[in-house]
């Protein structure tokens, strides 16, 4: 009798015990090298305050610009992440349409963005997006147009409400530059069901949306799961580029906390702390959800 291989368990072996004794020597090393090799005068005592920080004013406890960047994060790669998702499947299907017009428009939009710089779609994007397109729509006029209630219930979404214009323009930003890769992972997912899966259907009479509805993506999307979980681990890690549009995410605090207080090791060695517990929380989500779909 064949043993399923996701019922083994691990097992702590002394080569296991060895390496990650040597890690742990490295990582130890290289620590004490740099508090005693550099010439650099650290000063762990400023970092807290960029977590968490005592208001006198109102007498109660508020999140430090660290804190607030990192929010800005979380929400700007959920939204991006969920946009990004549904284009990315609209753009997967036509790039396995039988009709070569959509085919076309899909290839066209993952090649155009997968062959240039991501800095420079992001320029193109965002000043596109964020002087033409907001504009037009009155984005900035119906914020304003909002009741104080709904501003407040919107800012746990978004984040604050004055500076929403910005913000949507880098999460569609994003979420275009993203929808390219996640198109690829759709189109993949898809053509690795079997050809047999179309023909039984077809013979059943079923047409080519009701196939693709009710016997192909149910299976592809199994088979996708892992790469677009892994797609939006990217997308938080990628969302650090819009700081170059000055939106107030993680990297960008970092970089302005870093020009006034010059505590360069201490704020980006926090920063990296704080983007590896994120992306591996997500990770183990991951790991989570394979874990229950292959049971």
């Amino acid at each position: 009798m064949s043993r399923n291989p996701n019922s083994r368990r691990w097992r702590f072996t002394p080569l296991d015990a060895a390496i990650l004794a040597a890690l742990a020597g490295g990582f130890a090393y290289v620590i004490f090298k740099a508090a005693t090799g550099l010439n650099y005068h650290w000063n762990w005592e400023v970092i807290p305050q960029f977590l968490m920080r005592y208001d006198e004013t109102s007498g109660s406890w508020k999140p430090g610009l660290l804190t607030l960047g990192l929010l800005t994060t979380v929400r700007l790669s959920l939204w991006s992440g969920l946009l990004a998702m549904i284009l990315g499947v609209f753009i997967g299907l036509f790039r396995v349409s039988p009709i070569l017009f959509k085919r076309q428009i899909g290839g066209v939009y993952v090649g155009l963005i997968r062959n240039t710089p991501p800095l420079v779609l992001i320029f193109v994007f965002y000043f596109f997006i964020g002087d033409q397109i907001m504009t037009l729509l009155g984005v900035e006029e119906a914020v304003y147009g909002l009741s104080e209630g709904a501003r407040h219930v919107l800012g746990w979404f978004f984040g604050p409400m004055n500076r929403f214009p910005r913000f949507l323009s880098a999460l569609i930003t994003l979420a275009l530059f993203e929808a390219a890769y996640i198109a690829e992972i759709v189109r993949a997912g898809i053509r690795s069901v079997e050809e047999g899966q179309w023909e039984a259907a077809a013979s059943t009479g079923m047409t080519r949306g009701q196939t693709l509805r009710n016997v192909i993506l149910p299976q592809a999307l199994q088979r996708m799961l892992p790469a677009l979980a892994g797609q939006f681990i990217s997308i938080v890690k990628d969302s650090a580029i819009v700081s170059v549009i000055s939106i107030e995410e993680l990297t960008f605090q970092a970089q302005q906390l870093m020009t006034t207080t010059y505590r360069s090791f201490e704020i980006w060695t926090l920063v990296l702390v704080m983007y590896f517990l994120l992306t591996f929380l997500c990770s183990l989500i991951v790991r989570k959800l394979e874990l229950t779909l292959n049971r």
